[in-house]
């Protein structure tokens, strides 16, 4: 970004574009999750969703690493790069959760004993850490991207982790209630 186009970028509010990303993303996952999925009227077979929600976790995972260690490393273009690559793949996550949930009928944890109390566990840590994230990463990827490096470093410190938590465990959860998909 060239510095006119930077100071452009820095002195606009994007805040109302963050709340209003934040509500309807958030609002639709809400509203998809209490829905009853039409799963016999979809045109492909429904249950390879949740297994690309754990793909696109994973790479989302890996991505977040290298962005972290490139940063560490002062590599500033290989960060933006990963965090961009992150960015994408958590994107295309939410359009197969949204496309699942819309689709399929939610599937119940048939477990019980030690493993039910663990599922449970990061399944109740997950959700709410996952609305968080919304505003967070799109605050941490917009003040990385017009240079308002205080206002980022500041705000990353709660993003990479609980990003990280959160795309791990959506691979835990996947990994614990696979068995249970028809």
């Amino acid at each position: 970004m060239d510095q006119s186009t930077e100071s452009q970028a820095k002195g606009k509010n994007y805040i109302p574009l963050v709340v209003t990303l934040t509500i309807v993303i958030n609002g639709l996952i809400a509203i998809v999750f209490f829905m009853d999925g039409a799963a016999s009227s979809a045109p492909f077979d429904v249950t390879l969703l949740p297994m690309l929600n754990a793909i696109y976790n994973s790479f989302t995972t890996v991505f977040l690493l290298a962005a972290l260690y490139a940063i560490l490393r002062k590599n500033v273009q290989a960060h933006r790069r990963f965090i961009y690559a992150a960015l994408t793949t958590t994107a295309l996550f939410l359009v197969t959760y949204l496309t699942h949930h819309a689709l399929a009928e939610s599937t119940t944890y048939g477990g019980d004993g030690i493993l039910a109390g663990i599922y449970y566990f990061i399944l109740l840590t997950h959700i709410p850490l996952a609305a968080a994230i919304v505003p967070l990463a799109l605050l941490s990827v917009l003040w990385g991207y017009t240079n308002q490096l205080r206002k980022h470093r500041k705000i990353v410190r709660w993003t990479m982790p609980l990003w990280l938590y959160v795309s791990i465990t959506g691979v835990l959860i996947y990994i614990l209630i696979s068995p249970y998909y028809a």
